[in-house]
Order: C-alpha cells, then structure tokens, then sequence
C-alpha cells in the first residue's frame, strides 16, 4: 500500500473550496464569502482547529438543522451605542462580522459601542472580530460562550464552554496586538487536530466524570458528548495554580454572552433536546470597539502600545531562551509562510475534503489529492 502523504494547498484554491461549499449547501453568496474570509484568517494565522478542518463540521451542523445558511437576524434592540441581535441560529461568521461592524460604526460616532447577540452558533476564531476594528483604528473586544464543555474548579461536570476572549489593538509595528485564547487549558478543536495527527492529550488538560486525566482523543470526544468528561480552567486542577482564575474568567465570558441579551446558557447550550436529538446551539456573542481618537490620537497610542510590547519582547530572557513572543506577532509570521508555502493538509483532513467534495459535486476544484 502506498503510504499517503501530507499536501500543501495554495490559500485560494483553499478559499474558493470553502466559498463554494457553503454557496452549495444554500448560503446566499456574500455571506459564504463571508464564512470562507473568517476561516481562512484561521489556516493563515496557524489555528488549524478553525479553519478547512472544521469544515465538515459546518456540514454536519447544518444538514442536522442546527445551522440556518440563510441567517435571518434581526436588530431587537438598537440604541445610540448598543444593540441586541437575535441571529435565529443562522452561521455565527454571519452574524458575528455584522455585529462587530455595527459596534464599529457606533463607536465611530460616540467614541465607544457594544452589540451583544443571542442565538448564533460557532463563529470561528474569536480574534477576527478584533481584528476587524483594528483595521479601523480602533481596540476590539470580543466573547462568546459554547456548548458545555469545562468544570468549574473543584468540580466535574462540564457547564461552561470553552468562552473565549479576544482582544486586539493597533501598534506602530508591522503587526497588531491580538489575544485570542479559550478560558479552559484547551479547547475541543485542539482535542479534533490531536485526533486527526493520531496524538495523546497531555496530562491535565481533561478529566473524567471520576477526576482522572484523560489523554486518549477519541475517548475525550466521546465523553464530551456524554458529559462524562470537561476541561479543566486555565491554571488547572484546585487553586494552587490558580485554576479559579480560569473558571472566574469563563464564568465572566458567560455573563457577558447571555444575561445582557437575555440568551441562552451553560447545559442550555448542548445543542441537544431532552431526548439527545439535534437542536439549534443557541450561543450567545459580545462585542466591543472602542475609537481610540475619543481617548488620544491613534499614532501616540500606537507609538506607545508598540513601546509597551518592544519593552517587553526586549526584557531579559531565561536561560535557553532566545526570544519572547508577544501575542499576535507569531501568527503574523506564520500568515507569511502560509501563503508563501500553502495550507498544510494531512491525509485524515484530505479525506474530510473528498468527502465534501463528492458529496457536494465541487469537482471542478482541483486538489493534489
């Protein structure tokens, strides 16, 4: 048998795929435009968790009707600097681009502004939507919470999602500042890649119903689905390293996705009825820009936002070491060599490609593959 080997795909070629996938399954053209610009942000920036590999996720979302590709939301609430949104569970990349863009356009009048939206689903890479009001000049804050999948500290029961927190802001350097990090150790979509590159989960990111360490992918995955297995908070086990943080800071992300939006929360968002049949997710979303001219002109704040991170890349290293990241400026190399290089594709995800492919008749796409 003819071992099968790794590819590595132009970013269009990439792009095009997943346009086209979604304009197949229904979804009107620019918003799988749409779709396709945030999950290839993902591949750019190295987040493999989010972008081509969680495609047939999408699929199997909406074929079970938990997705709406027509995305009909609606405005509930709009005021001077506010807005609610009720996505009616259409594609969260849909809803969460339109809702940070009416955050910016507020905020572009009255110095400040926040959307929160309830009813939406997966969104993708909680830093697009930073980004967004980045290139506008401004500081972007987004959350959002997920289906149950994280354990309060002393606990074992999965409640909280992984509840991101993005947070982006212009530099004077080539790169902006960009956080963007779930409030468990890791999140499901790291759980998926290990399982796609047949590796282990390293010890103390998930726990059984029991609090044991689980480190098999595919014992992980299915014991999330039975609520018999959670990620721990950020810092871990108890409180010695400070794992309350990690809870403190997802329960806060939760607060901000569904009591100002008067959304969904916790078990409420399994995606799951009583009976374990499919239903809509029902995530809630937050998002905040902030127009720094309201404050400063943007060219001292990005002289002195760029002076805060050269400080702290330039500070005094550990043995061993020979350089400080700080956040953002990875995936800012990593986008170069990406489209310099392609999207890697490993044999596991170029099935997932096939599979879409045929399913969909998208043949005249053509892959090395």
């Amino acid at each position: 048998m003819t071992e099968r080997i790794m590819h590595y795909v132009p970013v269009d070629i990439i792009y095009r795929f997943m346009r086209d996938f979604f304009v197949k399954v229904g979804t009107p053209e620019d918003d799988a435009a749409i779709c396709a610009d945030v999950m290839i942000a993902s591949d750019l920036r190295g987040i493999e968790s989010h972008g081509i590999g969680r495609l047939r996720y999408y699929y199997n979302r909406i074929i079970s009707g938990q997705h709406d590709v027509k995305t009909p939301m609606q405005v509930v609430r709009d005021g001077a600097t506010t807005a609610v949104i009720d996505g009616n569970h259409g594609l969260g990349m849909v809803i969460s681009k339109r809702a940070m863009q009416m955050a910016i356009e507020k905020a572009r009048v009255h110095g400040m502004a926040s959307v929160a939206v309830r009813n939406s689903t997966h969104f993708g890479i909680a830093g697009y939507y930073p980004m967004m009001a980045v290139e506008q000049g401004m500081i972007g804050l987004t959350v959002t919470n997920s289906r149950p999948s994280m354990s309060p500290t002393f606990g074992v029961e999965p409640l909280l999602g992984t509840n991101p927190i993005a947070f982006g802001a212009p530099t004077d350097e080539p790169f902006p500042f960009i956080f963007d990090a779930a409030t468990p150790i890791a999140q499901r979509g790291k759980i998926e890649v290990l399982a796609r590159n047949g590796e282990e989960i390293p010890d103390g990111w998930v726990i059984d119903s029991k609090g044991r360490t689980v480190t098999s992918p595919a014992v992980a995955m299915a014991s999330f689905e039975k609520r018999q297995a959670s990620f721990l908070p950020l810092g871990g086990a108890g409180e010695t390293l400070s794992g309350h943080k990690g809870f403190g800071l997802g329960t806060m992300v939760e607060i901000l996705s569904a009591s100002l939006q008067t959304g969904s929360f916790l078990t409420d968002l399994s995606g799951v009825d009583a009976s374990g049949n499919p239903q809509p997710f029902r995530i809630g979303h937050y998002f905040l820009a902030i127009n720094i001219e309201n404050f400063t002109d943007l060219e001292t704040f990005k002289l002195t936002t760029g002076n805060i991170l050269r400080q702290l890349r330039n500070s005094n290293k550990e043995p061993g070491q020979s350089r400080i990241y700080t956040a953002g400026e990875k995936e800012f190399e990593k986008e170069k060599e990406v489209r310099a290089k392609g999207i890697k594709i490993i044999p596991k995800l170029q099935d997932d490609i096939v599979f879409l492919r045929d399913r969909l008749e998208l043949s005249e796409i053509a892959f090395p593959f």
